[in-house]
């Protein structure tokens, strides 16, 4: 039976990649349609899809009112993927850093029987280009912190190119998510530890993005210290 496949993609201000990541994913996956969930960018990027989905029926939008954080814009994506019968739902970033080439070995892992097939930057295989120093112990420790305290048994918990059996997505996100922004990939790696999916890890490489500004800050890596004990404390309970 074939499986009716999307690919959830974020964005805010994301004018000088969007299009380029839609054709780039289009290329991999020819038979997936593409949601663009869009924060109300001011750079006009949701003008840039509307446009371009003139002479493209596989991709669609979803333009949000304001700027919430990441995850609850992935949630947002999720829940109308769900909602419109898809069967794998993929998620990743517009700026390159998830690189297209992956998704055809995502989605035969899926089809091989796992429940959520992660890319991941810490397994044998995989690895970051162009980073600096800093940037790599902050990443690697902070995987390495929160799936300690976590027990997740998972080697990149931050890691924020997924593909996912739908129904399984469906169980993770079935109750209101506690952290946003880049605590949202940890809890989301929690809450599946917590469903009992099936997980693998594909080994990727990580570039920094290539166009654009990152979204990454002080307060977004501070949410992520402290939402590891928050996850920690409410334990099983959060589903």
């Amino acid at each position: 039976m074939s499986r009716k496949i999307a690919v959830c993609i974020p964005t805010y201000n994301e004018k000088e990649n969007i299009i380029k990541i839609i054709e780039a994913v289009h290329a991999e996956l020819k038979d997936a349609d593409i949601l663009v969930v869009d924060d109300n960018s001011p750079d006009n990027t949701a003008g840039i899809v509307n446009e371009y989905m003139k002479n493209a029926s596989f991709v669609s939008i979803k333009v949000r009112n304001s700027k919430e954080g990441l995850g609850a814009a992935y949630v947002d994506g999720f829940n109308t993927l769900i909602e419109r019968g898809y069967n794998v739902i993929i998620q990743m970033d517009a700026d390159f850093s998830h690189k297209p080439e992956y998704l055809p070995e995502m989605i035969k892992k899926i089809n091989e029987g796992y429940d959520v097939v992660i890319g991941s930057r810490y397994v044998k295989g995989g690895g970051t280009r162009n980073w600096n120093i800093i940037r790599r112990i902050i990443s690697r420790g902070g995987s390495l912190y929160a799936s300690t305290i976590l027990m997740l048994g998972v080697h990149d918990v931050t890691a924020g190119f997924k593909c996912w059996n739908a129904d399984t997505l469906k169980n993770v996100i079935s109750t209101p998510l506690v952290l946003s922004g880049f605590g949202f990939q940890i809890e989301m790696a929690f809450r599946t530890k917590v469903t009992g999916a099936k997980v693998y890890e594909l080994p990727i490489v990580f570039p920094d993005r290539e166009e654009g500004v990152s979204k990454m800050s002080g307060k977004i890596f501070k949410e992520a210290l402290f939402g590891v004990w928050k996850l920690r404390m409410i334990g099983r309970k959060i589903i």
